[in-house]
């Protein structure tokens, strides 16, 4: 097994065979012209220091993480710095597109930086976007105006038209996700019954002292999604992330232990898997406006 670190939009273009690039932090790169000859051969992985947004159409498959991906038409897939690829060298291109953005690039602004936080780059690649022929127009007209400004001489006005051309792509990308959710209405809504099964599951067990409290990786991992998908899923159908559903349920749990038992809230805070009774205190606070003991007061 072999590990390849591509670290700049530069090496990027000389690992495509690509002519150089144009800017040093920001590329469009048609990957039908991509030269896969020289690929090595055997388990290879490659980590890219890059942002990355690719259409791709292919005959073949790409390993991402551990999954195995088998690309459609019109299928978008979002990947953050360092995150592993490892491409089949045996892979026929027919055509597609990646953007590739360096991580300083982003940062230089504030506007900027917030793209960094988009959900979609933690998602899995089973969770790719698939977009239609005109939503695929779409983002390919945003492409062209951040190709048109990365192409020409560089002034003060470009970085920021580049940064609200990417905002305006991302928006729509955002758009088109929102779109998936509901056309996948069937299978998110299993997914949430699903989930919803499992915390209450996980908090009408006795364990909770052992176990500690549930994190959001948990349940992704156990509905096979990942922690970002499952959140703004949830959110979608339910106006609440994965960690608000978990305390939401953990704060139930804490109203029933305060009027249905006498023990103390110490206790019932190392019951409901907190290392420091303080730490619950200020989390019940939080959900319902007063502190354990005013709360247990009411009854």
């Amino acid at each position: 097994m072999e590990y390849v670190d591509i670290n700049s939009i530069s090496e990027l273009h000389e690992f495509f065979g690509y002519e150089k690039p144009v800017h040093p932090l920001i590329s469009i790169v048609d990957l039908a012209r991509v030269d896969r000859s020289k690929r090595k051969k055997g388990e290879v992985f490659y980590r890219l220091a890059l942002y990355s947004t690719s259409c791709k159409k292919l005959n073949g498959q790409l390993k991402y993480g551990r999954s195995t991906y088998d690309f459609s038409e019109g299928t978008l897939m979002f990947t953050a710095p360092y995150q592993v690829l490892s491409p089949d060298p045996n892979i026929r291109q027919i055509e597609g597109w990646g953007l590739y953005i360096h991580p300083d690039f982003l940062n230089a602004s504030e506007k900027g930086h917030k793209l960094t936080d988009l959900s979609f780059f933690g998602y899995d690649t089973n969770e790719a976007l698939h977009i239609s022929e005109a939503e695929k127009n779409i983002l390919e007209e945003c492409l062209q105006n951040i190709q048109r400004e990365i192409s020409t001489n560089l002034d003060k006005h470009s970085y920021n038209l580049i940064i609200s051309n990417l905002e305006l792509f991302f928006a729509y990308c955002s758009r088109f996700y929102d779109r998936q959710f509901l056309t996948r209405g069937k299978v998110s809504n299993d997914t949430i019954q699903r989930f919803e099964r499992l915390l209450n599951d996980y908090f009408a067990g006795q364990t909770l002292i052992e176990t500690g409290l549930p994190d959001v990786k948990y349940f992704a991992s156990r509905l096979d999604l990942s922690a970002n998908y499952l959140s703004d899923l949830l959110n979608k159908y339910t106006g609440k992330t994965t960690q608000e559903h978990i305390h939401l349920k953990l704060t139930e749990k804490a109203k029933s232990l305060l009027w249905g038992t006498e023990r103390s809230i110490s206790e019932i805070a190392y019951d409901l898997g907190f290392e420091h009774p303080s730490h619950f205190t200020k989390l019940f606070k939080s959900r319902t406006g007063m502190s354990p003991r005013e709360f247990r007061k009411l009854n």
